[in-house]
């Protein structure tokens, strides 16, 4: 079983203010849109396959490996990547939330396991080591928020 997790301040030193609704702007595009958001190259395919008021469906090419995966939203909080098919399964969360001194941050976490690899082998403990080095899920999180102040500079958000 794979868990990992990273937390990001939403409004670091120096960076254009996000408010929490336009941080939730983000996460949702990103869910429908996820090449434009990720690091670049990171994602080269992204379609929806179905849209609903609370979930989508899509099918990407993430890190070169094919996956689909329905997404969940409650609405301004958390989004939900659950993994229905690709190399992994389980569940991947991006999460809005006020800290105890009233900033607001994004977390991602995940509980994931290999299709078809010994639980805890060394597949899944060097994707373990991925998502919590400086290329896995923290530089995604980074880039969401990069992306994010791009568009409400150019009035797209």
């Amino acid at each position: 079983m794979i868990y990992s997790t990273a937390t990001v301040p939403v409004n670091s030193a120096g960076k254009t203010l996000l408010t929490h609704a336009q941080a939730w702007a983000g996460l949702e595009l990103k869910a429908r849109y996820a090449r434009l958001f990720l690091p670049p190259g990171l994602c080269t395919h992204c379609d929806l396959v179905e849209e609903s008021k609370t979930h989508i469906v899509r099918e990407a090419t993430i890190a070169g490996e094919e996956l689909r995966e329905i997404v969940i939203f409650e609405p301004a909080q958390k989004v939900s990547f659950f993994q229905a098919s690709g190399p992994r399964e389980g569940v991947i969360i991006n999460e809005l939330f006020v800290d105890e001194i009233g900033a607001l941050q994004l977390r991602f976490y995940c509980y994931l396991g290999l299709r078809g690899k010994e639980p805890g082998g060394p597949e899944e403990q060097a994707q373990q080591a991925w998502m919590n080095g400086d290329k896995g899920y923290k530089s995604a999180l980074i880039s969401t928020l990069q992306r994010t102040r791009e568009l409400l500079a150019e009035g797209k958000l």
